[in-house]
Order: structure tokens, then C-alpha cells, then sequence
């Protein structure tokens, strides 16, 4: 029977007698199967979004040296 694992970014598929023979290799590189993680969405608000918005400076013109 095969397990999927997960380590946030990719899904791979091993066999479970693997999976739990190297239990602690997969730990150590941050792999978790796919049913124990399970990533909460949270809903952004207006308020979320523009907290988190940078004003921008008007860009400075450089003077000429008048001959």
C-alpha cells in the first residue's frame, strides 16, 4: 500500500513498509503524510491587505550644473 508524503512543497509516494522503516529520515528532511497536514486557509480582509502596503516615495530629480 502506498502513503503519500508531503514536505509543504512537493508530494511523494512511497510504500507504507518504507514509509515507516525510514520514519526518521523523513522527519529529518521535514516529510509528514499528506492526511496528519492539513493547512488552514484564512480569508484576507481589506484591513489584512492594506496594513501590509508600502506608500512609495516620488522618485528626486537631479539637478544639472548650469554651465
Amino acid at each position: 500500500m502506498n502513503i503519500k508524503l508531503t514536505n509543504g512543497v512537493k508530494i511523494i509516494t512511497r510504500t507504507k513498509e518504507q514509509y515507516e522503516a525510514n520514519l526518521t529520515q523523513f522527519k529529518l528532511r521535514g516529510f509528514a503524510p499528506v492526511d496528519s497536514v492539513k493547512k488552514e486557509i484564512k480569508k484576507a480582509t481589506v484591513k489584512d491587505i492594506s496594513d501590509k502596503v508600502v506608500q512609495l516615495k516620488t522618485k528626486k530629480r537631479k539637478t544639472r550644473k548650469k554651465k
